[in-house]
């Protein structure tokens, strides 16, 4: 290959990025957002993005800075404490949100957020009041 040549395709590179795979990122990360309450596997979100696993989290890293379980699961926290807020028991908040078994579900909460769900509902009450 010449040194031309190698400068084309730099420069073809750099011009044109490959736009559909960005575009398969944004629409895996929409499968996300509609399917976070079901028990969806990143098999099941790379094949919608149609990339294969580790493509497809190399991708969503570098686009999201983030990996897709750290955003699927971000965002189960977000709506976890919303609906805690709203006054829904920890059970039912944790089965709305597709977590396996209420242990788990409580493990995880106080990992990221610091408190059990039901502290975190208690604390809020004792707040607003």
């Amino acid at each position: 290959m010449t040194f031309y040549h190698q400068q084309v395709k730099a420069l073809h590179r750099t011009i044109y990025p490959k736009d559909y795979l960005r575009e398969q990122v944004i629409r895996s990360k929409h499968f996300i957002d509609s399917h976070f309450s079901e028990n969806i596997s990143l098999d099941e979100i790379a094949r919608d993005a149609a990339l294969s696993k580790f493509h497809f989290i190399r991708l969503f890293k570098k686009y999201y800075g983030q990996t897709p379980y750290q955003y699927l699961t971000g965002l189960r926290i977000a709506k976890a404490k919303e609906l805690l807020q709203t006054g829904l028991s920890v059970s039912e908040t944790c089965y709305r949100l597709g977590f396996s078994s209420l242990s788990s579900f409580t493990g995880f909460f106080k990992k990221i957020i610091g408190l059990t769900p039901h502290g975190f509902r208690q604390k809020k009450a004792t707040l607003e009041k």
